[in-house]
């Protein structure tokens, strides 16, 4: 079974709020759909999401990069010659969503061909995975309010505080507000975009020590490479990389170097391929990892619940699948549901992907 075709769908849907954080704000999901088929008639399914503020993708270029430069490439290959395909993807570098989505489309078709849920094919550990809850820039008390909304309306009781504001009290009294509100058992940690320096950041550490916080991701940029290092070794929690740790390679980088001592795995970026080697290089390391979220869709999310639920590894952590629910629509065609502080992987062969076509006619952009 060869891959016949690949499309890039652009559509765009609104979001109800807009998010902001240090490195961005989006107020629409102007995302791209990957669609490969086989010659048999199958077909797979992904998402992706253009962050040109972290990964230089804009919605067009995702268009032209899957259409034009590796569709030519793939068209004719055999489903199951992944590592081939990887080969291929990679002789184009950076367009990591646009890669990723290719990645995870493939994956489903190969699911849907041996009639088994993707989630399985990878590891099988778990069929939910615990829910962390991204929570945007706003005033301390509002905040407070909307996770507290979270936690009675689907059972979520870990929060990912987006910060990196200056003054450097915003974000602080936002965490100290939460961690009060919330109690001793809910699960806080920040996130700062790389909003911060080294040395801002070692000062909110300091004045956050006693709020129990997870882990801080991205306090800075990676760049600043001897602050970073100074910072991994004198703080208190873990440092995650996030950005700084798009792929494999710059995975392996950060850890090796002292650039951090936690990692995000996003399968928007990585797809399935990728995340799965990350995953064993930070175990093999003794490093904890997480599945972060891309601002994804529900289409996105289904296949991070599908890939964080097969290995042991990534189900560790709670992991950040809710932001689909401060968009105003979406196109999956059997929605996600958080009961419990949990979302379930998605049944039935392949990843769990399928949209809902009159959907996808009302919000696709290119017709």
């Amino acid at each position: 079974m060869k891959i016949k075709a690949i499309e890039a769908i652009p559509y765009s849907i609104p979001y109800l709020h807009p998010l902001h954080f240090a490195s961005g704000s989006v107020h629409e999901a102007d995302h791209v759909l990957i669609r490969l088929r086989t010659d048999d008639g199958v077909v797979g399914t992904a998402d992706t999401p253009p962050r040109p503020y972290t990964y230089g993708e804009t919605q067009k270029s995702i268009v032209a990069v899957v259409e034009d430069v590796f569709a030519p490439q793939l068209i004719g290959v055999d489903i199951f010659d992944r590592e081939k395909v990887q080969a291929i993807l990679y002789r184009t570098v950076h367009n990591q969503t646009a890669k990723g989505a290719v990645d995870i489309a493939l994956w489903d078709v190969i699911g849907k061909t041996l009639g088994q849920p993707v989630t399985k094919l990878l590891g099988g550990y778990s069929d939910s995975l615990r829910v962390s809850h991204m929570l945007g820039f706003k005033p301390a008390q509002e905040l407070l309010a909307l996770a507290l909304e979270f936690r009675e309306t689907y059972g979520i009781n870990t929060f990912k505080l987006k910060t990196g504001r200056r003054p450097l009290h915003l974000d602080i009294e936002a965490a100290r507000v939460l961690r009060e509100g919330l109690g001793e058992d809910a699960e806080l940690y920040m996130d700062a975009n790389r909003g911060w320096s080294a040395n801002e950041a070692a000062e909110v550490l300091r004045r956050t020590v006693d709020l129990g916080l997870q882990f801080l991701e991205e306090p800075d940029d990676a760049r600043e490479v001897l602050g970073r290092r100074r910072l991994v070794e004198n703080s208190p929690i873990p440092i995650a990389a996030d950005e700084s740790a798009a792929n494999l390679g710059e995975a392996a980088r950060e850890i090796l170097t002292g650039g951090a001592n936690l990692l995000a795995v996003k399968t928007a970026r990585s797809g399935f391929t990728e995340a799965a080697k990350i995953v064993g290089m930070a175990e093999g390391m003794g490093i904890d990892v997480y599945i972060g979220n891309q601002i994804d869709t529900q289409v996105g999310t289904a296949a991070s619940v599908t890939f964080g639920a097969a290995f042991a590894h990534t189900a560790k952590r709670a992991a950040e699948l809710s932001n689909y629910l401060d968009m105003a629509d979406d196109l999956l065609a059997k929605p996600l549901v958080i009961t419990g502080g949990r979302i379930h992987v998605p049944e039935g062969p392949g990843v769990g992907t399928a949209v809902d076509e009159e959907k996808l006619s009302l919000y696709r952009t290119d017709r």
